[in-house]
């Protein structure tokens, strides 16, 4: 089948009853998580993962995917209306966002995030449309040394591009690895580092580990800190969420220029909505007529970075789902999801679950649509939900994290796991270790190790099967390439400032 009878078969998965509820339950938790400040879309992903539990597969992701990419939308809320941004990719909309309520233009502002979202987000959908297939293709010549190749470079772009500092992103990575060989070993079949607990013998499910690292570890974060919001005054009512006429004509090359940059940004391992939103913002400034509005309540600094953030969501599940590389923390829950329900990412997954791959890209069109509806209407009621305090809302979100650790396995184990890494992850926080890279690394820690070992059965030893092989070797040379950018970008820098 084409690409276009394809998606007329996905809409048919995904325009069932049961499909388009999840969908709209998936967006709108999405939202509320985004609008929360410090929560953001890899905690609320966790914190949700017991929703899924005896769901159908599609059915399962399809509401995942909608609190994901929901999350981009609801980041700006907070972003505009009180200077603080839900999650990290909506960082730049406080520059422009929270001078244009101050101005009275909370609406507009408002409207153009939700407009500027959802045309990035469907042109980000059409080019995933018609790129992930043929790059699956191409995958589908990848042996066991080109997937060891690709483990790596997830887990090294992504240990040195979170967080401050680089080494601390690859410790949290190698602690994330040493957690994966936790089990029976595949091969000889004898249990490593179990400890004569028959709980472990079946390895370290990522669902206590992310609840805990990103769930438990925030609520104790933001225990410690008072937080008061103080929202600026803005009329939400449906005709003031319009642009004008003179907003649309200023935005319509930053869309443009947003949903390009973020849609390939996003597909880079490691980088992430974050960095296109940032980049979008730098190059609708430096390539504006008048530059100095920008900081001041320019529609067009809102325009770009929310743009680029949204595209960069739909991006990034291209390496996911083509490869079976998540580029983000995000992206690791959602593969670990993927895996829990049997569906494992890579090449083969178009060619033998088509009904899912094409039911969750037919269902980004519907929860986009769904996306635009429930922003304009429903936007007071968002605000509503933050301004809900903070102690209230923690107590919800534990109850939820810990009755979805029971429901896991029915084991009270699964629960003394998750606290567990949620003081882990607390302490990760307070000395600023990220908790990405040890997830991710969680995630891909077995599918590495078997790729290692494939490889080095099929070599006889030789560890050279990795740079000798041309797809292999340009993979790992970039990997590598990512693993010294830090190095030497601080021996350059303390070289510089001897030199001055």
């Amino acid at each position: 089948m084409g690409t276009f009878e394809n998606l007329l078969y996905g809409f048919s998965v995904a325009l069932s009853v049961t499909n388009v509820l999840y969908c709209l339950l998936g967006v709108v938790l999405g939202t509320i998580i985004g609008a929360l400040p410090g929560l953001g879309p890899s905690a609320g992903l966790a914190i949700l993962l017991p929703l899924t539990f005896g769901s159908n597969p599609t059915t399962s992701i399809i509401m995942l995917a909608g609190i994901y990419y929901g999350a981009m939308y609801g980041g700006a809320i907070t972003s505009i209306l009180i200077n603080t941004p839900g999650d990290s990719a909506a960082v730049m909309t406080t520059l422009d966002g929270y001078p244009m309520a101050q101005q009275g233009r909370a609406g507009p502002a408002m409207g153009m995030n939700v407009f500027a979202s959802f045309i990035a987000g469907t042109i980000g959908i059409l080019i995933f449309m018609y790129l992930a297939p043929p790059l699956a293709k191409v995958a589908l010549s990848f042996g066991p040394p080109e997937y060891f190749a690709l483990m790596v470079l997830g887990l090294t772009t992504l240990a040195g591009l979170t967080g401050e500092s680089p080494l601390k992103g690859f410790i949290s990575a190698v602690v994330g690895l040493i957690f994966a060989i936790v089990g029976v070993d595949l091969v000889t079949g004898l249990p490593r580092f179990s400890f004569g607990v028959m709980e472990l013998y079946s390895g370290i499910d990522f669902i206590p580990v992310a609840m805990g690292v990103f769930g438990i570890a925030e609520i104790l974060v933001t225990a410690e800190r008072e937080v008061r919001i103080q929202m600026a005054k803005a009329d939400l009512r449906f005709r003031k969420l319009l642009p004008s006429l003179a907003d649309w004509m200023a935005c319509r090359w930053p869309i443009i220029q947003g949903t390009i940059t973020g849609f390939f940004i996003g597909m880079l391992p490691g980088a992430g909505a974050t960095i296109a939103s940032f980049i979008s913002y730098g190059i609708a400034k430096s390539t504006s007529k008048e530059p100095q509005r920008f900081g001041r309540g320019a529609i067009e600094g809102i325009a770009a970075p929310e743009a680029a953030n949204n595209s960069a969501a739909v991006g990034a599940f291209v390496p996911l789902l083509t490869l079976g590389v998540p580029g983000s923390a995000s992206t690791a829950v959602l593969m670990g999801a993927l895996m829990m329900f049997g569906l494992r990412p890579g090449p083969l997954l178009f060619e033998r679950n088509p009904e899912f791959v094409w039911g969750l890209i037919a269902s980004m069109y519907i929860g986009n649509a769904i996306l635009v509806l429930v922003m304009l209407l429903f936007v007071p009621v968002f605000v509503r939900a933050v301004q809900v305090p903070r102690p209230i809302l923690s107590s919800v979100v534990m109850v939820f994290i810990l009755a979805g650790a029971y429901s896991l396995n029915n084991n009270m184990f699964d629960v003394w796991l998750t606290l567990l890494f949620g003081i882990l992850g607390y302490f990760m926080k307070k000395l600023k270790y990220p908790g990405a890279p040890l997830i991710l690394a969680l995630v891909l820690g077995q599918l590495l190790e078997n790729s290692l070992r494939q490889s080095l059965i099929l070599s006889l030893g030789d560890p050279r099967i990795f740079f000798t092989r041309p797809i292999s070797g340009t993979i790992m040379a970039i990997a590598i390439g990512a693993t010294l950018y830090p190095v030497i970008k601080s021996v350059l820098k303390v070289l510089r400032s001897r030199t001055a």
